[in-house]
């Protein structure tokens, strides 16, 4: 978290829309921190999208609405997907360009995001500012009450920097 990974995503986005290309954003429903029918970054910064329940519902209304473009954000937190619909999406005629964490707090990988990188023609991969030391951070720390959370906790839990902080790997705890 806090690596600027929706940051990128829009901004991927806008430059796809710049170019004269259609955009369908999308995002789970679950997560509705900021605005359920925009992806929002921390920050501020905005796109319309779709909210929806999980991948076919993109796959759906991704064969019905003529577009260029699709984007989805936060794609971890869907649940785990049949590998078909995946590669429906992926490989469609549609450029595709996802956002998620690869990684849950407990440091393992994140639900398809290890299949969705093997199958990507590109990742990218960001590194956030550890919010104890200054260091990049590439592990999230769930928090309860301020305290590192018990690793026996669900795995998807939303929430923003009440419940999670950017940690380099000296700074990580365990729970």
């Amino acid at each position: 978290m806090y690596s600027g990974k929706t940051t990128e995503l829009i901004r991927r986005l806008e430059r796809e829309k710049f170019a004269g290309r259609s955009v369908l954003a999308f995002k789970p429903a679950v997560d509705h921190r900021y605005d359920l029918e925009a992806i929002t970054t921390h920050g501020g910064w905005q796109i319309s999208c779709w909210a929806v329940k999980d991948l076919y519902d993109v796959q759906r209304i991704a064969q019905v609405e003529m577009t260029d473009v699709i984007g989805i954000d936060e794609v971890s937190l869907f649940a785990p997907t049949s590998s078909d619909v995946i590669d429906d999406i992926v490989a469609g005629r549609h450029l595709t360009i996802m956002a998620g964490l690869d990684m849950t707090y407990r440091q393992e990988p994140f639900g398809m995001m290890p299949y969705l990188m093997a199958v990507a023609d590109d990742v990218t991969k960001l590194k956030a500012v550890c919010h104890v030391c200054g260091e990049d951070a590439k592990y999230t720390q769930r928090l309860v009450e301020g305290k590192p959370a018990s690793f026996d906790g669900p795995t998807i839990e939303i929430g923003g920097i009440e419940s999670y902080e950017a940690r380099c790997a000296e700074c990580f705890q365990t729970g």
